[in-house]
C-alpha cells in the first residue's frame, strides 16, 4: 500500500453533490482527494478475508454473551436485557457494519472496534470515492461492491421479513446523518421498497395498538434508523419496543458488537489472535502502553492513550457507562509535507460479508468525526 499525492478535480464539489455527497466539506476540509491511496490485489484480498473473519468471530462472542448473560460489563439497562436476547434469538437481520482497523500495508491488521450498529462514512465510501475512481483512476479498481450489496441485502431482508415499505429515521439536525439517511432511502427504492424518511424525533406510540406511528399516524411495520441502541434504550420510548411489531434494523442485537466490551470478550475467547489487540476490563494486565475507551464512545471522543511517547486525550460526553482498555497499536503515520496523516481503514460488512474499505486521516494519532475521508483504488 501506497499514499499518493494528487491534484483535486476542479469541479469536485459540484461532483460530489451531484450524486448527494453534500457535506464533503462540513466543518473544514473532509473529503480530500489531494492524495489517496493505492493499493495491490494481494492486499485487497487479505483485507477481504480478515473482515470475514473478524465479523464471524464477533457472531461468536455475541453469543457467549447471551449464554453467560454478561449484558451488565455492557451497561445495558436490565429492563432492556430482554429485547436484545429476543431479537437474537429470533435471528433478525443484519444490514451492515464497518470494522476500525489499523494497517500500515506492511504488518498485520488490528481491529480497533466494530462500529456495528451506525456506522458512518457510507456515502464516502459507496459512492463518492466509486466515481472519483472513474474520473481520475480509469482502468484500474476498487476494493467497494458496497452499493450492489447494500441493494441486495435490502432485497433479502424485504424478502425474509416480508416488508414492502420502511421508514427511516435519523436526528434532523445532523447534516451527515440526514445525508446518509437520504442515500440509504435511494438504496432501498433499488431494491424495490418503499422508504419514508421521518426525524427519529416524530417517533410515536400507539398505546392501543401496540405499536409505533410516525407524525401522520402511520404504522411503522419496519424501522431503519441512524440512531444509536443505547440512546434509544434510554428515551421514554424505549420501554415500548419489547412488546412493538416493529422490525428494527439495525436489530436490538448489535448494540452487543458496536460495544467496546465486546473487545474484551474478543481476547478472552481468541487471545493471541493476530487480527486482535490485546483487551481487558482494567488497566492493571499492561505494564506499558495502552488505550482507554468509554464502552459507548463515538467518532473518537473521550478516548486517552497512554504511552511512553506521551499521553494524548480527547473531550467528550462518554465514560459514566464505563471503560475498557486495549493495547496501543498506533495508526501508520503517512507523513506528507512536513504534516503527520494518522491513517484508519474502515472495512464494511455488508450482511455477513466485506464488501469494501474507505480510508480516515487525522493529523492526530486519534480518528474523530472531524478526521478527514481519502479515496482509494487497487491494481
Amino acid at each position: 500500500m501506497q499514499r499518493e499525492l494528487l491534484i483535486p478535480r476542479p469541479d469536485w464539489p459540484q461532483k460530489m453533490e451531484e450524486v448527494g455527497f453534500s457535506f464533503h466539506s462540513i466543518d473544514g476540509i473532509y473529503w480530500d482527494e489531494r492524495a489517496c491511496y493505492r493499493l495491490t490485489t494481494g492486499e485487497v484480498d487479505m483485507l477481504e478475508s480478515v473482515t470475514n473473519e473478524l465479523h464471524q468471530m464477533c457472531i461468536d462472542a455475541a453469543q457467549r454473551v447471551i449464554d453467560r448473560e454478561l449484558f451488565d460489563q455492557f451497561a445495558i439497562p436490565p429492563e432492556f436485557v430482554p429485547v436484545v436476547v429476543n431479537s437474537w434469538n429470533n435471528d433478525e437481520p443484519t444490514l451492515f457494519g464497518r470494522f476500525d482497523l489499523s494497517w500500515d500495508g506492511k504488518s498485520l491488521p488490528k481491529m480497533l472496534e466494530y462500529n456495528a450498529d451506525t456506522p458512518t462514512s457510507l456515502i464516502e465510501a459507496s459512492v463518492a470515492q466509486w466515481y472519483w475512481l472513474q474520473d481520475v483512476k480509469q482502468g484500474a479498481d476498487q476494493f467497494n461492491s458496497i452499493h450492489e450489496r447494500l441493494i441486495t441485502r435490502w432485497q433479502e431482508i424485504s424478502a425474509e421479513a416480508g416488508i414492502k415499505s420502511i421508514h427511516m429515521a435519523c436526528a434532523g439536525e445532523s447534516e451527515e446523518d440526514v445525508g446518509n439517511l437520504d442515500y440509504m432511502c435511494d438504496v432501498a427504492t433499488q431494491a424495490g421498497l418503499i422508504p419514508h424518511f421521518i426525524d427519529i424525533n416524530q417517533l410515536g406510540w400507539d398505546a392501543v395498538g401496540k405499536r409505533f406511528v410516525d407524525d401522520q399516524d402511520n404504522a411503522i411495520a419496519a424501522l431503519f434508523k441512524f440512531y444509536p441502541w443505547e440512546w434509544m434504550a434510554r428515551e421514554a420510548f424505549g420501554r415500548n419496543i419489547e412488546t412493538a411489531s416493529t422490525r428494527f434494523i439495525e436489530p436490538a442485537w448489535k448494540m452487543l458488537l458496536s460495544n467496546k466490551a465486546i473487545l474484551p470478550i474478543l481476547w478472552e475467547m481468541y487471545p493471541d489472535h493476530p487480527n486482535l489487540l490485546p483487551a481487558f476490563f482494567t488497566p492493571q494486565k499492561f505494564a506499558s502502553d495502552y488505550v482507554k475507551k468509554p464502552l459507548l464512545s463515538r467518532e473518537g471522543a473521550n478516548i486517552n492513550i497512554h504511552a511512553t511517547s506521551g499521553e494524548v486525550a480527547t473531550g467528550g460526553e462518554y465514560g459514566e457507562e464505563g471503560f475498557v482498555y486495549q493495547a496501543y497499536h498506533p495508526l501508520p503515520n503517512f507523513t506528507a509535507n512536513g504534516k503527520d496523516n494518522y491513517m484508519v481503514v474502515g472495512s464494511w460488512i455488508i450482511g455477513d460479508e466485506a464488501a469494501g474499505i474507505g480510508i480516515r486521516e487525522d493529523e492526530s494519532p486519534i480518528t474523530k468525526n472531524t478526521s478527514r475521508f481519502l479515496p482509494h483504488y487497487f491494481v
